[in-house]
């Protein structure tokens, strides 16, 4: 069975440096058995590949897109933490926030772009608890933010 790592490699992806806090945080605490990672946005080498509200300025499927890579930093963020990807047992709860014009309602599936890669990522362990919610701004004016708890060995 491929590792974490190895089904990134798969699905074409490379695992990014840990993102830099935006603010006063760190972009993930491990307690006991579980990390708790900080909100994650999607950037791409330092820099938001879009800006703007999700149903205005940011199509959904874009912002899908945009999901997964917030999810790719948050693995990155655990890998720091725990050292090897092997060692998560699952991710329980993804936190997903989507900055949307006032009449979008898709946000579950804007979100889906996160959850999907953890399941691709993480096979059934993978697969978890989750919140998607729309709000009016997030920092940076970013589109999306994707935080997530997972237990590890």
């Amino acid at each position: 069975m491929a590792t974490p790592e190895e089904r990134i490699a798969e699905l074409g992806l490379t695992l990014p440096r840990v993102a830099a806090p935006v603010a006063s945080y760190v972009p993930a605490v491990r307690s006991g058995s579980h990390v708790y990672v900080s909100g994650q946005l999607p950037f791409v080498e330092g820099a938001l590949p879009a800006t703007g509200k999700v149903g205005a300025d940011v199509t959904p499927e874009a912002a899908k897109e945009l999901a997964a890579v917030c999810a790719l930093n948050a693995i990155a963020a655990v890998r720091a933490e725990v050292g090897d990807l092997a060692n998560v047992v699952r991710v329980v709860k993804v936190g997903g926030f989507v900055a949307s014009a006032p009449d979008f309602t898709g946000h579950p599936g804007v979100i889906n772009g996160a959850s999907d890669l953890l399941a691709a990522v993480f096979g059934d362990a993978g697969v978890h608890a989750r919140a998607a919610v729309g709000v009016a701004a997030l920092p940076l004016d970013s589109p999306v933010e994707v935080d997530m708890i997972v237990e590890v060995v």
